[in-house]
């Protein structure tokens, strides 16, 4: 599941992966996130978000902190990055190189049954629709632009891929759900 959000003219984060557009959207309304992670049981990012949520949150000067975030916890995460990066102490993280498909048994394993989690990174959510282990997508569209910064899902997919199953406002969110038809 690739569940994030992007502005209307479909960026995650700005030119400098910033995502101080995100949080001055009002936020009243939106879903709780321990209702949309439902059954979760590993989460998969790319080492700009990674690094993004350590230097944000400031996991690395707070331990113990990162099971204290609803949308971390105890759950395993696997980064991928093709470079050596911090771990938070007491934090399961586990930093994957190379391609997405060669991973693909070691996080099933790792969420034991459960969804796996894909928060943030539109190229590494492209890795996994071209790996077919991309089955839905939700997305919350912010009403904000940017002139640039990191895509949504920089890959051609077309409308015979996507079937949209739910639409939802939630505040100043359109909050749309759409499965992957293969």
């Amino acid at each position: 599941m690739y569940y994030t959000a992007s502005t209307l003219n479909g960026f995650l984060a700005d030119e400098e992966n910033s995502l101080a557009w995100l949080f001055a959207v009002e936020s009243d309304g939106t879903p709780e996130l321990s209702t949309q992670l439902g059954d979760v049981g590993a989460d998969v990012m790319g080492s700009t978000t990674y690094e993004w949520v350590l230097r944000e949150e400031r996991l690395l000067e707070q331990p113990g902190r990162w099971q204290e975030l609803e949308y971390l916890g105890d759950r395993p995460t696997f980064v991928f990055t093709s470079r050596d990066l911090p771990r938070p102490d007491g934090a399961d993280v586990r930093f994957l190189r190379g391609p997405v498909a060669a991973a693909l048994p070691e996080i099933a394993a790792a969420a034991g049954g459960r969804d796996v989690w894909l928060l943030g990174g539109g190229d590494l959510a492209g890795q996994f629709w071209e790996a077919g282990a991309l089955d839905e997508i939700q997305v919350s569209i912010a009403p904000a632009t940017l002139p640039g910064g990191a895509p949504l899902l920089p890959r051609r997919i077309g409308p015979d891929a996507l079937r949209l199953r739910r639409a939802e406002r939630f505040g100043q969110f359109a909050h749309l759900t759409y499965d992957v038809v293969r």
